[in-house]
């Protein structure tokens, strides 16, 4: 037997009255006045592991503000959601029953289809019905136009020739291609966490607040004036002094952040010596691929001479190991001769897809070892990279036991 719905213990009409409804009981409900599609109301339906990061609930019911997600997205894009560290995909999906958004109780009495007061019991009221949610699922974070833009105006050696009183003038007027953490931000589909990443991926640096990527032929110029020095004040290159460093550099024309953006692409900070100055220590593998990358710009060579021009680049006290070069450079066999040529995974496109297509059009068959490296940095979730290689490839096995060999799918 239904409760009188006056006495059935709801606490209320609204929202907290359809919450808080005994079983058995009932409330009677009636169009919102201001009931109609309500375009900007959605229902996001959410996972338990990310209602931490959407909901912060105080002590009274349905007080919820969002508070650590922002959606992303430039107009012709479809949005996402963005924690601080995870990206997701919004999708909506509709339902075969209409769900009805009822508000929080506003104190207003049953009305009867002819509009008259019913009973002084408190009603729900709808104020729209909702086809369908939006669902949230995640994904790689959509990196692909960040290099593009940082690219439209990178950092050059003129730069470091501005006087400093007219810096600030000079910024003003090339201000084109340039671009701030918030422009970033509101380009880039991914997370603060994944777009920091990805800035120190691509070695891009803040200079005057912009953040910018340091041109290829500059930097080069940057390390070689290093490497010099370093022989000249018989520096030792796993213990620079950062102060020390910034000083002979700047006495050479290059400004101090560009001094330490140098250590940072090509080095590695260790604790501050018994001074507290700060010390770093220059990364062998790095400065051996940053040589090799100069000898082959030249073109495909044969393998013997690229290791002979590599070694008398590199550094004295290095040591170069042709395994540093996985993932930059491709080995082909024509012959009896072997040649290398450049070829990096960082020039290589973000998303499965396009990387796969990329790969197939440098080389139709691949082996396992020489694929590995230009996909092992791929994330897509839920995904593994045996699901990726099932989805892009068909492997084939020439002899039993010989290597699998993989082509486009």
């Amino acid at each position: 037997m239904e409760e009188d719905p006056g006495k059935s213990g709801s606490g209320g009409g609204g929202a907290e009255g359809i919450i808080n409804l005994k079983p058995n009981s009932s409330m009677p409900i009636s169009y919102h006045p201001s009931f109609g599609p309500h375009e900007d109301l959605l229902l996001l339906e959410v996972d338990e592991k990310l209602l931490p990061h959407i909901l912060h609930q105080s002590f009274r019911v349905l007080c919820v503000f969002f508070c650590r997600v922002t959606v992303r997205g430039e107009c012709d894009e479809e949005a996402v959601l963005c924690t601080s560290s995870t990206t997701y995909a919004i999708k909506f999906v509709g339902n075969s029953n209409s769900i009805f958004l009822i508000p929080p109780f506003e104190n207003s009495e049953f009305t009867d289809e002819n509009g008259e007061k019913g009973d002084s019991c408190k009603a729900a009221q709808v104020l729209k019905l909702a086809s369908g949610n939006m669902e949230l699922v995640e994904i790689a974070p959509r990196l692909g136009k960040l290099k593009s833009l940082l690219m439209e105006n990178p950092y050059r050696s003129e730069e470091d020739s501005v006087d400093p009183m007219e810096e600030e003038e000079y910024l003003e007027r090339g201000k084109m291609g340039l671009y701030r953490w918030e422009d970033l931000v509101a380009k880039v589909q991914a997370s603060d966490e994944e777009l920091r990443a990805e800035l120190k991926a691509l070695s891009a640096v803040e200079i005057n607040g912009y953040w910018r990527i340091v041109d290829d032929e500059y930097i080069d110029v940057v390390l070689s004036m290093l490497l010099h020095n370093s022989v000249l004040f018989g520096w030792n290159l796993t213990s620079l002094n950062e102060d020390e460093i910034s000083s002979v550099l700047e006495s050479d024309g290059f400004s101090r952040r560009i001094s330490l953006h140098n250590l940072e692409v090509y080095g590695n900070k260790l604790d501050t010596d018994m001074e507290g100055k700060c010390v770093w220590r220059l990364d062998e593998k790095r400065i051996c691929v940053h040589f090799a990358k100069g000898v082959l710009k030249e073109g495909k060579m044969k393998m013997d001479r690229f290791m002979e021009e590599w070694v008398q680049k590199i550094p004295a006290r290095m040591c170069a190991d042709f395994e540093m070069l996985e993932g930059e450079v491709l080995v082909e066999k024509l012959g009896v001769e072997t040649w290398v040529r450049a070829f990096s995974v960082s020039s290589l496109p973000l998303t499965p897809a396009d990387r796969f297509a990329a790969l197939f059009r440098e080389k139709q068959k691949w082996e396992m070892k020489d694929l590995h490296p230009y996909i092992r940095d791929l994330r897509v979730p839920g995904v593994s990279a045996e699901g990726l290689l099932l989805k892009y490839t068909r492997r084939t096995q020439p002899t039993p036991g010989a290597e699998l060999i993989f082509s486009a799918r």
